[in-house]
């Protein structure tokens, strides 16, 4: 696969910044733009794309039919109270999940397994927007039993951030679903100013990644670390993530997302994750 990725990009460089069309690189050209692949760049152009100069991102990307806002996560655990913490945890969160005064609930907990290790990810929805999320704030400054839970829980932590993050419009809503699974967290950090050339590509290539339903959310930030995307897949284990994502580059268009995505990426993480007993998604 990675072989594949430098040959292409190398091809394509040497074709756009040479003097001129050399005819290797053109022989470069024709060999990835293959018949199939040359009809889907020329139908891609009739796909309606987003215009970035019309409004913000945050307005062009995001779900129109719903206000959610979700807040993100990650807390590094000292090695020793890992287990402590998530016994808090799953003691604590439910409560502010089915407590209806709460315009907050859980969408995911997890402790990462493949990837920074001793590490918890917990993903809010808060229905309503930034209202809720400030409702929310404000009721939680006099909930006494949570304010000795972070109290506690601070005492187990090296650190932690969080991030607060719309839902792009083509991704599915992440739903409960049952296990057992194991997610991956895929996350992007774009160069500013390519997040809605971003959008525009996987709003086509969304479509060849969800026959396993394997395709649980999709968010992009707008506070914290700014034009950060997360990408949240579930699969049965690893050698199931293997394998759908190897039939994802037989699928006539795939190669092409990849081939217009990877030049928008200053770096990239992927994270394995295995969820807490209270976590939605299993």
């Amino acid at each position: 696969m990675a072989p594949r990725l430098c040959s292409i990009s190398a091809a394509a460089r040497r074709w756009l910044g040479g003097p001129g069309p050399r005819a290797r690189d053109l022989a470069a050209a024709a060999r990835f733009y293959s018949k199939d692949n040359e009809s889907s760049w020329f139908r891609s152009l009739f796909v309606h794309k987003v215009d970035p100069r019309k409004d913000a991102h945050s307005t062009l990307l995001s779900k129109k039919e719903t206000s959610n806002l979700y807040k993100i996560q990650f807390h590094n655990v000292k090695p020793e109270c890992l287990d402590t913490y998530n016994s808090l945890t799953e003691a604590v969160l439910p409560k502010l999940h089915l407590d209806e005064d709460y315009p907050c609930s859980l969408v995911g907990n997890w402790n990462t397994w493949y990837g920074e290790q001793d590490q918890a990810v917990h993903l809010w929805r808060f229905s309503g927007g930034y209202p809720a999320l400030m409702d929310c704030m404000n009721k939680l400054k006099n909930n006494k039993e949570y304010l000795e839970f972070r109290k506690e829980r601070s005492q187990m932590l090296l650190s932690r951030r969080n991030q607060l993050l719309l839902e792009f419009s083509f991704w599915n809503e992440p739903l409960p679903r049952a296990g057992p699974n194991i997610y991956e967290l895929r996350t992007y950090k774009l160069k500013p100013g390519t997040m809605i050339e971003w959008g525009n590509n996987w709003a086509r290539a969304i479509k060849y990644r969800q026959e396993n339903q394997e395709a649980v959310g999709g968010f992009f930030s707008q506070i914290g670390e700014l034009y950060i995307v997360h990408h949240l897949w579930a699969y049965k284990d690893l050698q199931s993530r293997e394998e759908t994502r190897n039939a994802a580059w037989r699928k006539r268009g795939w190669d092409e997302n990849v081939y217009y995505t990877v030049p928008l990426v200053r770096h990239m993480e992927s994270r394995i994750m295995i969820p807490l007993k209270i976590s939605p998604l299993q």
